[in-house]
């Protein structure tokens, strides 16, 4: 269900229930999902003015949450597969020599057995 002050139909009806979709197919609650879904489709109306308060962050970030795409995630991690999301990987291909490679080293090898 939609956030309040959101009609059933309109284009931010569906783009909550696109991102409620999206967030539930990366494995989250569906509480979670709605609770994502209505914050974005809150704060784009708000950035776009149909909304009768808004927050300095909503009208003053020059990027929509959309656009950020986790910019602001607080991880320094490097993006991609973990070492041992990529040991399995090598495990089931069959490559030899997995347990003494690294992280970057696995994922040169498990790629070039694809």
């Amino acid at each position: 269900m939609p956030p309040a002050g959101v009609k059933k139909g309109t284009k931010d009806a569906r783009k909550y229930e696109k991102i409620k979709q999206s967030v539930e197919g990366q494995g989250k609650s569906e509480s979670t999902a709605e609770e994502i879904a209505a914050r974005t489709v809150n704060k784009d109306r708000a950035r776009a003015g149909r909304t009768q308060t808004a927050s300095k962050s909503s009208t003053q970030d020059p990027k929509s949450s959309s656009q950020r795409g986790g910019e602001r995630s607080s991880t320094t991690r490097e993006k991609g597969r973990t070492r041992d999301q990529l040991y399995n990987e090598a495990r089931s291909r069959g490559i030899e020599g997995r347990s003494s490679m690294n992280r970057e080293q696995l994922r040169r090898a498990v790629d070039a057995k694809k």
